[in-house]
């Protein structure tokens, strides 16, 4: 038996609904076996980010290491790398195993405020991180920060993703979640644009949705699904999580990653 292999290499969340948590279950519902490489420890629930705990690079390091030259690795996603340091690293390590299926989560700004990106690791993101990814999925605050402009339409987002595909990245997927009328996300290969549309879904319960978009694009791409046809599983995945909600917690709840698969299995 032949199984997809995906690997996370993220904070952890103790509230479980982003980060490495939120990963490995997105992995799980979709039928690919989750490994992960931890880059932080925080404490944190609904109500916001209580404290943050960077591991050693050698920790990082060799937590690849062992994943990577033992089980193998089909795809992979970086979500928190919260210092220029961890950046470097990973995207050395990258390199090192000639992991291709690379989607970056450029994790900035927790739900609460909490800034999970530190500056100065703006510039480390930009020029080493992104020239690797095949898929980088910013959402509009993170886009305006990649791009140094302000996104209020379609149009904008259309314009930020041109730039952002100039560093080097293969597709990028601006997302338009915080945008007023439907959920758009603009999708760009340097070639053609797609939208993907979905209804808005009036509900505080959104944490961790941009961990469990970009874990289900890598699930998908770890498969052997075409980028395009991983981005619109995994649309359909944030849709379904954020649509049947858990409400959780007295803050921003998580998403409901068993909600994909309940719509196949009921």
């Amino acid at each position: 038996m032949t199984i997809a292999r995906a690997l996370t290499i993220a904070g952890s969340d103790s509230g479980g609904g982003a980060g490495i948590q939120a990963d490995l279950k997105t992995f799980t519902v979709l039928g690919v076996f989750g490994m992960s490489a931890i880059t932080a420890i925080t404490a944190q629930n609904t109500l916001g980010v209580h404290g943050i705990y960077n591991l050693p690079l050698e920790a990082i390091g060799k937590q690849i290491d062992a994943v990577v030259t033992d089980l193998g690795v089909d795809a992979a996603k970086t979500g928190m790398l919260s210092q220029a340091s961890i950046i470097e690293l990973v995207a050395e390590k990258i390199r090192q195993y000639s992991i291709r299926n690379l989607v970056v989560d450029p994790v900035m700004v927790a739900k609460g405020g909490t800034r999970l990106l530190e500056e100065s690791a703006q510039h480390a993101l930009i020029r080493y991180l992104l020239p690797l990814a095949q898929v980088v999925t910013p959402n509009l605050p993170e886009a305006e920060v990649l791009t140094g402009r302000e996104i209020r339409t379609v149009d904008d987002m259309r314009e930020a993703a041109r730039r952002i595909r100039e560093f080097g990245v293969g597709t990028v997927v601006v997302k338009g979640g915080h945008l007023e009328a439907d959920a758009i996300d603009v999708v760009y290969d340097g070639e053609t644009f797609e939208e993907l549309r979905s209804p808005r879904i009036h509900t505080r319960h959104t944490h961790g949705t941009g961990c469990t978009f970009s874990a289900a694009v890598t699930a998908e791409l770890a498969k052997g699904k075409s980028v395009m046809e991983a981005v619109r599983a995994a649309k359909e995945f944030i849709t379904c999580a954020i649509a049947d909600s858990l409400e959780l917690g007295g803050g921003h709840g998580p998403t409901n990653h068993w909600a994909y698969g309940k719509k196949f299995h009921t």
